[in-house]
């Protein structure tokens, strides 16, 4: 026997078949050993809180679901030992590729859902004959996305390519076509800034409709297509004169890139006009030419200097002075900040962010755009970035990364540059108020009018609000951000109906989704945007008796997933449509309408309780809205959601405006986002060592699913409250997927025939 300390297995001491210094294991090793710890985690979720999804896969009996289980842990075991022998590529081992694929951009939390996912294709793939393969490989051919849209290549469409830095102009010359047209439409990334251009538009006297995903307002009397509309909601059947695509830079965004790219590529317009970024011509014009389309380019300089700073804030709220706008990402810090640079200053505090209704919106601009009033800070979401006409005369970022739900990343460089930009306009809005009537609400001119009167120097400041993110911001001011690439697509709706007609009638429609994202072919130009909340939806409502329509439907639907009772809303309204009838808004029990006679100090846990619970209502209020345009005859409290909409609005604002920011908790944030901004630096540094850009080594930190649903809920438990893209993005415009279902009108019908 070895003289030594170690223990050896009697078998092995008999033999001799021992090693004192085993080899250590490989990463692909401790790999797999997660990979075996995930398994028995879905184990776990399958048994439990998620039975109802195992079901709708077919699988009828806790021993069923063992049997497949422990199949696919072997599975597993088996790609881990082919991965220890170098095999790792996607298409020799393709199962380990995509789990490792999954847990590098998004760690243990996209791990998850792509363990889930591998787990349905374990399940439902065994069936698959060589013939099914070969048709479905066939169909999710998506190499051409030009041809979805015969009835537009049939037109010789002129475009228009306008690009330049933010307040150059660039928007307002492509609205001056518009507003000289006889049929056209806006589509710009937020529903406020539609909003805005349905305002301006009308109140210069031209009809003008609104159509975003919850909200339709058409003028009295209009007879022609004349809309403005959040960019998914673009009518693709309709013929029109123009057409005008704000920030079109938006196409290669890795989630909504395809309505921008929907929207090009199929609007019915004899002229379209792109607004964007100068790294959006290469692209564009590659698309062009593949279009047959004429492109007429035209450039923009900046109206006004912009310069970044020399200091920070050094976190002294203090510091502020008339016409700083602080930015955030998330409604909660929104208020919190407003609270604490009131109390700092002894002066009003305005807010806009992307979720407040538009009269609110247009009345809290208006207060701060007014030099003759005590509302001198703005404190603002990145929605500031994307277009709104604001006085602003130093841009001042709170923080330079979001949290994503895993972690804090840092914002890209464009995303910077963008919202930097919007500092320093020399013609302020209360200049525009003078020269226009508008609306009773108060609703400001969306862009300058620069033809008439010379610029003023007027320039536009950029810093932060702590030291360590002025580097960040600083390198990003002087770095042109990279050209796009790839322009984002989905499959249209056709494409997947047919899909799913190669599988069995019960095959989860979630597994054919994905299915179809898996075995995709693309062109060099595109990418296939990301799946988000749609494949936990999809799984809700399988159990339903819906057609395939009705579950793109639903997957299309402004969801918050992550709010506790809201796969309740889902499924209840899902059987609703299944069973044609019971819409009605007080006759739903998954919505606590009992929560507005309830005073919001009276909540079990106090007013922060109160607006957890409300903001739930809200989008789930949303969501009946939504639907109510898709199946008219089944939601019919449409007026009636409305009302109810905008008294939880008023709710919500009351205990938002209480929310004040706790000095140690902002402490214990700041010193987090300082370690995560160190990190990101040191990576940065290393990809520009490597000849990448710095949004490549942003990308690579950034996840497939950032649903950010929950941000101000977290805000208040730990330092993760930076976590909310979604206080803007939720009311982008209620679509996630770009399967558009009819509405009641044929001009917003999505089919391009």
């Amino acid at each position: 026997m070895p003289r030594s300390g170690l223990r050896v297995p009697p078998e092995q001491a008999v033999t001799g078949n021992y090693n004192l210094f085993p080899r250590t294991e490989t990463a692909y090793g401790v790999f797999g050993k997660l990979l075996i710890e995930q398994v028995t985690v879905l184990r776990k979720r399958l048994q439990n809180r998620e039975y109802r999804v195992v079901a709708a896969w077919g699988i009828t009996s806790n021993q069923e679901l063992e049997r497949k289980l422990t199949s696919f842990g072997e599975s597993i075991k088996e790609c881990t030992r082919r991965a220890e022998n170098g095999i790792v590529s996607k298409a020799e081992n393709p199962l380990f590729y995509r789990l490792r694929q999954a847990f590098v951009l998004g760690n243990v939390k996209e791990l998850v859902s792509e363990m889930k996912y591998a787990f349905i294709n374990h399940v439902v793939s065994s069936g698959f004959t060589t013939q099914d393969n070969a048709n479905q490989e066939k169909l999710a051919d998506l190499r051409y996305p030009i041809e979805w849209f015969p009835a537009t290549r049939a037109m010789q469409r002129t475009v228009h390519l306008h690009v330049g830095p933010t307040n150059s102009g660039k928007t307002y010359h492509a609205l001056q076509k518009l507003e000289a047209a006889a049929t056209g439409v806006y589509a710009g990334p937020l529903r406020l800034l539609a909003h805005e251009v349905y305002s301006r538009f009308n109140a210069k006297g031209k009809p003008c409709a609104l159509v975003t995903g919850e909200e339709r307002r058409v003028p009295e009397g209009l007879t022609h297509l004349m809309s403005s509309c959040t960019v998914e909601m673009v009518p693709l059947n309709a013929v029109m004169d123009v057409a005008v695509i704000d920030e079109i830079q938006m196409m290669s965004d890795a989630e909504r890139g395809w309505a921008w790219t929907q929207a090009f590529l199929g609007v019915q317009a004899k002229e379209v006009h792109l607004c964007g970024e100068l790294r959006t011509i290469q692209l564009v014009t590659d698309l062009c030419k593949a279009l047959g389309d004429e492109l007429v380019i035209h450039r923009y300089e900046r109206l006004s200097p912009l310069k970044t700073e020399t200091k920070s804030l050094r976190g002294d709220l203090k510091r502020l002075e008339k016409g700083d706008a602080v930015i955030l990402f998330s409604r909660v810090a929104i208020h919190a900040m407003k609270a604490d640079i009131e109390k700092a200053t002894g002066k009003r505090c305005a807010v806009v962010y992307g979720s407040l209704p538009p009269e609110t919106r247009a009345q809290q601009a208006a207060l701060f755009n007014d030099p003759n009033n005590d509302y001198d800070f703005l404190v603002a979401s990145d929605a500031v970035g994307m277009g709104l006409n604001l006085s602003i005369k130093r841009i001042i970022f709170e923080a330079t990364s979001k949290h994503d739900g895993i972690g804090f990343r840092l914002i890209k460089t464009s995303e910077i540059k963008q919202i930097a930009g919007r500092a320093g306009r020399y013609k302020t809005a209360s200049d525009a108020m003078k020269k226009d009537t508008l609306d009773a609400a108060g609703e400001e001119l969306v862009k300058v009018d620069e033809e008439k009167k010379k610029p003023v120097e007027n320039i536009g400041l950029v810093t932060t609000l702590e030291n360590f993110d002025l580097p960040i911001v600083k390198r990003a001011m002087e770095t042109d951000a990279e050209p796009l690439k790839t322009a984002g697509i989905f499959p249209p709706s056709n494409i997947l109906l047919r899909f799913a007609n190669y599988f069995p009638p019960k095959t989860p429609f979630s597994y054919i989704v994905l299915r179809l994202h898996e075995i995709s072919s693309l062109h060099p130009s595109f990418h296939l945007c990301r799946l988000k909340e749609q494949i936990e939806v999809a799984d809700l409502i399988q159990p339903y008796n819906l057609t395939n329509m009705d579950r793109i439907v639903f997957m299309s639907a402004p969801v918050a997933i992550r709010e506790a009772g809201f796969s309740d809303v889902i499924t209840e309204f899902a059987d609703c449509v299944a069973k044609q009838t019971g819409g009605e808004l007080v006759d739903l029990q998954s919505l606590n309408l009992e929560l507005l006679e309830m005073d919001i100090h009276a909540h079990p846990q106090g007013s922060k309780g109160y607006l957890k619970e409300s903001e739930a209502l809200h989008k789930a209020l949303t969501l009946y809205l939504w639907l109510s345009y898709r199946f008219a005859g089944i939601f019919r409290s449409q007026a009636l959601a409305f009302h109810v909409k905008g008294l939880v609005e008023e709710k919500i604002d009351q205990c938002l405006g209480e929310v004040h920011w706790d000095a140690a908790r902002r402490k214990q944030l700041t010193k987090l986002r300082r370690k995560a901004v160190e990190d990101q630096v040191i990576e940065m540094e290393a990809a520009e060592d490597l000849g990448e850009g710095l949004d490549s080594a942003v990308e690579r930190r950034t996840p497939r699913e950032n649903d950010g649903s929950d941000a101000d809920e977290t805000f208040e438990d730990q330092a993760t409250e930076m976590a909310s893209e979604g206080a803007d993005r939720e009311v982008l415009s209620g679509a996630n997927v770009p399967i558009l279902p009819p509405s009641e009108g044929a001009k917003y019908d999505s089919a391009n025939v």
